[in-house]
């Protein structure tokens, strides 16, 4: 029951819970309290509204992989990732990239410039970045 809600609440998170009741079989007022029970445990974080970048002047997306100096500390690299706001998502990474990133800026000279902010950051060796040039999906529901 807790998954088939988990899944309904991904594909539709401003879903009332007498609509979710309806879609599972229970009251309200259970889905209410299995809900709570979710988002108490840490199974649910957040809810949040999913946008259309274009919509908002961010037409270029990249993924851009950090190759971090041998002598790095992970903390003052993460800082300075987690202050440049173009980065959407971050992830930590096995190979030979310590992180892959998620870039969304309005333009390829924003992605230069961005480019340029995560090579200044100390602790970053390098990188390596993938323009995307069309997306089929995100955020997969069910």
């Amino acid at each position: 029951m807790d998954r088939q809600l988990i899944d309904l609440l991904r594909a539709n998170g401003r879903a009332s819970y007498a609509e979710l009741a309806r879609q599972v079989g229970l009251s309200s007022p259970a889905v209410h309290e299995r809900v709570g029970k979710l988002e108490s445990a840490g199974v649910i974080t957040a809810y949040r509204a999913v946008i259309d970048p274009t919509a908002v002047g961010l037409g270029v997306t990249a993924l851009i992989s950090v190759i971090e100096s041998d002598a790095v500390d992970d903390t003052g690299v993460e800082e300075g990732l987690r202050a440049l706001p173009e980065v959407e998502d971050c992830w930590r990474v096995a190979g030979s990239e310590g992180y892959v990133l998620k870039v969304r800026v309005p333009d390829i000279q924003a992605l230069e410039a961005t480019i340029g902010a995560l090579n200044r950051i100390r602790g970053v060796a390098r990188t390596r970045t993938t323009v995307v040039l069309s997306t089929k999906w995100e955020g997969r529901h069910g």
